[in-house]
């Protein structure tokens, strides 16, 4: 083993060959040196800038990019190195087409998630819930984007460092209308959720936080991906709902513009029911309900069968949660005043055998 690591069984001079590694060790200790040195001097200039300003965003984006930043200048240092350095050279040469795109897309991606977060950070000091949900949708959608990309190009050019990818590759081109072809039939569901994808992000029929009601279920948006949309229900069940649903389907949005909303609170009642005390004794009650917003208050006759009626009471309030309480609490007061005052409104299924039946007969003595 130490036989076959000997310059010497090589015909390499073994002083010629001491001097030569110690010589590239210096060159690239130097030059990580100087690299180091370079970074920490450009960005102490950048740190400066940033504290003279009043976003937030390049704060964001520095902390970020500050970790690839630093290889990348010592990735530099060594290949300004290795054109003095032929034994750097052969080394680095081959290993630094395959690390410069990798540090590049680190870059990038480090950019996009700096940005991310940055414009994150700033939509909590807006005190406009419905624009932060707008805007929250279109930086996760369209960050996801980027980083997919910026993935496949890095891993793209990676790959093309590589001497027998490069020939796979121009063999290849040879047949790039049937590849394309192969590929847009095979690629079709999933070209099919990204166009979903960006059409959400940019048209925005749901979004982030909306309240939206999907297939008789209703739930929180909580993620927006390229492929599925995930809601989180009122029983902490998640629903599973791909993109594309929510283009090629109806569905109904609770929140669109705002979370202020009119619900309904059905009393079914006995036709002898006397309305006008019932709907005063609900608007006395609504009115003075802590939740109730002032915008809607009403109670309609909507419909009225041969043994009941219906009777529309109508609330709203300022969020959708708020607007739920505010029902249970009216239902519950009114089946309870009515219990109480009007006994003979709830509806009862009733048995009438005036005088018995003809065919009957008279009971048999005991």
């Amino acid at each position: 083993m130490l036989d076959m690591i000997n310059p010497a069984r090589w015909g390499i001079d073994w002083n010629t060959f001491v001097f030569d590694a110690a010589n590239t060790a210096l060159i690239v200790f130097v030059a990580v040196a100087v690299s180091y040195i370079a970074y920490r001097l450009v960005f102490a200039m950048v740190n400066r800038f940033t504290h003279l300003s009043e976003y937030g965003l390049d704060d964001h984006v520095i902390r970020r990019v500050r970790s690839p930043i630093k290889w990348s200048f010592i990735a530099i240092g060594i290949t300004v190195a290795a054109q003095y350095d032929p034994v750097l050279r052969s080394v680095w040469e081959p290993l630094g087409q395959f690390l410069r795109p990798a540090l590049l897309g680190w870059i990038a991606y480090n950019i996009i998630r700096g940005v991310t977060a940055a414009l994150e950070a700033q939509m909590q000091l807006q005190g406009d819930p419905v624009s932060m949900r707008s805007r929250k949708t279109r930086i996760a959608v369209l960050s996801r984007v980027a980083t997919v990309t910026i993935v496949v190009l890095t891993v793209g050019l990676m790959l093309f460092a590589i001497p027998s990818v490069q020939a796979i590759g121009t063999t290849m081109l040879a047949s790039a209308g049937l590849a394309a072809l192969a590929i847009g039939a095979a690629a079709q569901p999933a070209l099919k959720s990204l166009i979903a994808g960006l059409q959400v992000a940019l048209t925005e029929p749901m979004r982030i936080g909306d309240q939206v009601k999907v297939d008789g279920d209703v739930g929180r948006v909580e993620e927006i991906h390229m492929s599925y949309v995930t809601l989180r229900t009122w029983d902490e069940r998640v629903i599973i709902v791909p993109t594309a649903r929510f283009l090629e389907d109806s569905f109904e949005n609770w929140s669109r513009s705002d979370e202020q909303l009119t619900g309904p609170v059905f009393l079914h009642l006995d036709p002898a029911a006397d309305v006008e005390p019932i709907r005063q004794e609900f608007i006395r009650f609504v009115t003075a309900h802590e939740l109730f917003d002032g915008r809607n208050v009403s109670a309609l006759l909507t419909e009225a069968y041969p043994e009941s009626i219906a009777l529309r009471l109508t609330v709203s309030a300022k969020t959708i949660g708020e607007l739920w309480t505010l029902r249970c609490d009216t239902r519950e007061h009114m089946v309870a005043w009515l219990r109480e005052n009007q006994p003979d409104a709830l509806i009862r299924h009733r048995l009438e055998v005036p005088g018995g039946h003809e065919k009957a007969g008279e009971p048999e003595a005991p």
